[in-house]
């Protein structure tokens, strides 16, 4: 019973992060409404912490990838490669101008 009940949760939260006191709340309905043991719960409440977390993470790095491919399609330059240029830029025109 529990299994499909964690089953169902899990399905439904999703992404959600679960908050101290929300995942309290939690744990006292269970203990309530399903008997589950105390370390039952904590344990659930445990994983439900940990998916909503690697969630996030999946998140932020499929996030990640879309601004890059964005940022490549519509041709901006990465800060990184701006500043080697302008630094080679820079060092040609010291050469150049006999600054050296």
């Amino acid at each position: 019973m529990l299994e499909l009940f964690e089953k169902a949760v899990l399905t439904g939260i999703g992404a959600i992060s679960i908050t101290q006191k929300k995942g309290e709340e939690l744990l006292s309905d269970l203990k309530e409404k399903y008997k589950v043991s105390e370390e039952e719960g904590k344990a659930f409440i445990d994983k439900l912490q940990e998916m909503a977390k690697e969630t996030r993470e999946k998140l932020a790095e499929a996030a990640e990838v879309e601004v890059r491919k964005t940022v490549e399609r519509i041709g901006l330059v990465p800060k990184d490669e701006f500043d080697k240029l302008k630094q080679r830029m820079d060092e040609l025109e010291k050469r150049f101008s006999g600054e050296e």
